[in-house]
Formats: structure tokens, sequence, C-alpha cells
């Protein structure tokens, strides 16, 4: 029986680092012959990734994580430029690992690199290896194909699409099943300084030998059948693939966390409406104030994760607050101390899960739609950025179980200086309509959360399509 290492690539980040961690695992509960080696480039400013990989390290005894030397690369450049760095150290690693196989029977033989969507330029790292590589994509499978028709609409049709910044055109691509509004394109394709880099990623997707991508045929069977002629790589949607473990939450103090359960614990059955933005989402004063207002105003009972922005122009995980009293409305805490809870970074799989959560006011971050499908818990759509107003029009336009606070709303990574403010008018609205949910809306939600279970037990879709990629990454080693 001949064993496999993969070597795993992820992007610098605990949101990219822990989906990926999730595939591994699935891969080795699948096939004893495999092994995985991690290679894990960090920031400066990234302090879970540690505590992490620490938690990882005792339990995944065929995982390991090696640390690459950090070249930080100028402040503000786009990550594309910190992972270019990394090559050479990449390089040193796996050379070590193949001069090992060499030198032992018993070692595994290098089987393929499992890229991060960002980690493209790895590619010609593999390709000196010989081996094949594969891009594990931390996003939905309609974004891939997005990416790809905005690809094929420069290269072939010679279309900018940065000239649909602010336009009230919509798209007809073949992996959405309703024309997408161009306000809703993910924020690179807008982006004169990012296109050309979204570009070059779409073409070097097309150069691996599968995609592996974290969702599940019945989620997006649309995008997924608009794959199947051939035009691009296999695609293999092996998830949902969820943190249910909660390996990583450990920052999440054990007092902090039951105060947190206690006071759920305490809530009427799906009355409590949760506000969390990711790990990357918080807002400046002024809009905090809106969002108090506009919960207050609602009568709702809610739990705020609420944090304090990054400093302008920085590129630093927002923190929570000392003393929240200092950007609230006055008098707030105590107006809402019967029916309202505010804390800082939470466990949001813990909260999720709880009966008592009735509703999810998210910035669509990918992870958080589909943990709040695996939950059945409805979305009030607020997108940030990235590729979130995408996800928004998924779960409202295309899935239909999910509500809008507001689907186009937008701001650049890192560099805000002019926010855009929803009045507590707007917010109100979208809490009222997000708690109030039809039947409807709430039976779709219901049905769906129950495929994503049965998508990953033995004979679901997700299940099988793993079983096709370990077929396609082992079997055919020489």
């Amino acid at each position: 029986m001949k064993k496999a290492e993969l070597v795993f690539i992820p992007a610098p980040g605990i949101s990219h680092l822990m989906s990926t961690v999730e595939v591994a695992k699935l891969l080795l509960d699948r096939d004893e012959r495999l092994s995985i080696t991690f290679l894990i480039m960090s920031l400066s400013y990234d302090s879970k990734t540690a505590c992490y990989i620490d938690s990882l390290s005792a339990t995944c005894n065929r995982i390991r994580f090696i640390k690459l030397p950090e070249d930080e690369p100028e402040p503000n450049t786009f990550l594309f430029s910190l992972i270019g760095t990394q090559k050479r150290h990449v390089k040193e690693e796996v050379s070590k690992l193949v001069s090992q196989s060499e030198s032992s029977p018993d070692s595994p033989t290098l089987a393929g690199f499992v890229l991060d969507f960002f980690c493209t330029s790895m590619i010609d790292v593999a390709n000196e290896f010989g081996v094949p590589s594969y891009i594990f994509l931390t996003t939905g499978a309609a974004y891939l194909g997005l990416q790809f028709y905005i690809q094929a609409l420069h290269d072939e049709q010679r279309v900018d699409a940065t000239q649909f910044k602010d336009s009230n055109a919509e798209l007809v691509m073949p992996c959405l099943a309703y024309p997408l509004p161009a306000k809703a394109l993910p924020s690179a394709a807008l982006n004169k300084e990012w296109l050309p880099a979204f570009l070059d990623q779409a073409r070097r997707f097309r150069e691996t030998k599968g995609i592996i991508v974290n969702t599940f045929e019945e989620l997006e069977s649309h995008a997924i059948n608009s794959f199947s002629n051939g035009n691009t790589p296999p695609v293999y949607p092996v998830g949902p693939i969820l943190n249910l473990n909660r390996d990583g939450d450990h920052d999440v103090e054990s007092d902090k966390r039951k105060d947190i359960k206690q006071w759920l614990d305490d809530q009427p059955l799906s009355s409590v409406v949760y506000l969390c933005f990711g790990s990357m989402g918080s807002f400046g004063v002024d809009q905090v104030k809106e969002i108090a207002c506009g919960l207050e105003q609602s009568g709702h009972r809610f739990l705020w994760s609420l944090r304090k922005p990054q400093p302008k122009g920085k590129m630093e995980i927002p923190s929570d607050y000392t003393n929240t009293q200092d950007v609230l409305p006055e008098g707030f805490l105590d107006r809402t101390a019967q029916i309202g809870k505010i804390i800082g970074w939470g466990p949001q799989i813990d909260i999720l899960s709880h009966p008592s959560v009735g509703g999810f006011v998210s910035h669509c971050g990918w992870n958080s739609i589909l943990e709040s499908i695996w939950f059945g818990v409805p979305i009030a759509a607020w997108p940030l950025q990235a590729e979130q107003q995408l996800n928004a029009f998924k779960i409202i336009v295309e899935l239909g179980f999910g509500v809008e606070i507001k689907m186009d709303y937008r701001r650049e990574f890192f560099y805000d200086d002019n926010e855009n403010i929803i009045s507590a008018g707007e917010i109100e609205r979208g809490i009222r309509c997000l708690m109030e949910l039809g039947r409807e809306k709430v039976e779709r939600l219901k049905e769906m959360s129950e495929k994503s279970r049965k998508a990953l037990m033995e004979g679901g879709s997700s299940y099988t399509w793993l079983g096709q990629l370990i077929h396609e990454m082992v079997d055919n080693i020489p």
C-alpha cells in the first residue's frame, strides 16, 4: 500500500487556515495512506494562528506544521506580495521532504500540493517537483464561476470589469441562476489595482489538476453544473467544511464562554438576534451608534459582537473594547440591560448552535454562511468586502432564505476614510424582517440545513466527491 504525502499551503490568516485544516482532517479520516504537511506563512499582527496550531499539534498525528520564516512585505501591500516572498522557503522545505522520501522506503511519496486560492504562485514550485497542484477555495462555487467569467470576459472580449464600478448593469453568467447586479461584484474585480491579480489567479486555476470547493451540491447545484463543460479543471464540492470541534476558539476565555452561554440559556427559544461581522469586521463610532439605535428600536433581544476598528491604513485585526460605553449612545446599556448583551470576539459555533438564537446579522463571510445554514439560523445580510456582496446575493436572491440590510454595502480593505453610514431605521427594518421571517423561508432553510448534514454522510454528495478526489490524488501516484 503506497503512502502519499500532500503539502498544504494555506493563505495567512486564521479563517483560511481553519477551513484548510478541516479539509485535511476529512482526507486523513478517509484514507490511512495519506499524511499531510502544512507550510505556514504568518503575519506579524496575527497572534491567533500560533495558538491554533499549538492546540492541533497534540491531536492530529498525521498532520505536521512547519512555520516558514517571516519575510514581511512592504506595509499595506496586498497578500500576493507576501506569498511571493515565501516561494524559496517552500522550495527548501519540500526539498527536505523529497530527500527524506528518497532515503527511506517507508517514507511517503510526495503526491501533490493543495494550495489556498491566494497561493497560486506556488504552482510554480509544485511544477519544479513534478507534482500536481490542487486549489482549495475557502468560498463558494458561484465565486469560482464568477472569477472564470470575469477572466474570460477580459481575455476573450477585452471587457474591463472595473467599468462596472457604481454601474447599474446586470451580468448574466453561467454560474448563477439570476442576473447579478454589478454592485454585487467582488471588490477585487472592481479595483484597478487588484484586478490584474484577480485575473491572473483565475488563469492559474486553469493550470491545476482540480479545485476543491467548500460547498455542497445541493446548495450550489447551478454553479457546480456550470463546470461540467470541460473548460475548467475538475471541481470537487466536499463541504460544508466547518470547525465544529471549536479548535482555535481557545482565545475565548472559559469564563467568558460560560457567561455567554448562561445569558443565552436564560433567553426564550429563537428570540435572540446575533450580530457579528467576522474576524476583520468593525465599524467607526457613528455607525456603532446607528446599530445601537436600530437594535433598541427593534425591541428584539440581541447578542452583539462589538469590536474596535483597526487604526486607519494599518493591517491589524480589530480588537475588543475595554469600555464599550465610549462608543455607545448615552444610557443605551442601562435601557437594554434586560434584553441585550454586548461581547467582544465570541465563540460563534457555540452561539449559532444555541436554541435561543433566532437570527444572525452577518457580513456574509462564506464560513459564517455555512455555519448559519448548518444550524438553521437565518441571516440578515450586511456584506463588507471581498466576495461578501456576491454571498449576500446568493442567500437572498438565489436561495431565498435571507433578508437584506444592505446587499451592496461595501468597504475597501483597510483603507476606510469615508465610511458609508447605514441608518438606524434601515437596521431596525432589517432586524424586524429577520426575526419575523415567513414560514416558507424558514422551511427552505431548514431543508437546506438537513441537506448540509446529509452531504457529508456516507453516500452523500460531498462524501462521494471526496472519494473521487482521493482516488485522483493517491491512486495515480507513479
